[in-house]
């Protein structure tokens, strides 16, 4: 199992980041551009075992899989969202995203994620696995809910 943590500080009220990864589609697709849909399957009042029917877009081929939320809590200074969902029956990917509020114009950004592989053979692959893919995605937050904030 390979596991990656990162921090960022994003120059954007803690509301601003938070709509990207409870919110709507399109608010999901400015920092995730390869999910093509997301739906609801199921609700739930606190959040926690709500879930969702995802597509994600690699090239030609899509792949379709069912996201659980296992982590809800949604307050002014302080949010997380953590999921899991199992990716090609090869990888189960669990995603933990937690928000502070530094000011009323700077948040903290905090993202850990886990992947384990379902098949002997694709330890392989998680080898050679580096930080690249979660340093970007914190980037690609960043820049994008500081680029919003400015208007």
């Amino acid at each position: 199992m390979k596991k990656w943590t990162r921090d960022i500080e994003i120059n954007a009220p803690i509301e601003q980041v938070w709509k990207y990864l409870d919110g709507s589609l399109d608010n999901m697709q400015k920092i995730m551009p390869k999910v093509i849909e997301h739906k609801p399957i199921k609700i739930t009042e606190d959040g926690v075992g709500s879930v969702y029917r995802q597509k994600y877009q690699e090239g030609i081929r899509i792949e379709e899989y069912d996201v659980e939320t296992l982590e809800y809590t949604n307050t002014p200074d302080h949010k997380k969202l953590k999921v899991g969902f199992i990716l090609a029956n090869m990888f189960d990917i669990k995603a933990f995203y937690e928000l502070n509020k530094i000011n009323d114009n700077k948040t903290s950004f905090k993202y850990k994620v886990t992947n384990r592989p379902l098949k002997w053979f694709v330890n392989l692959f998680l080898l050679f696995g580096n930080d690249k893919v979660v340093v970007e995605f914190l980037e690609r937050v960043k820049s994008v809910a500081e680029a919003e904030a400015r208007g």
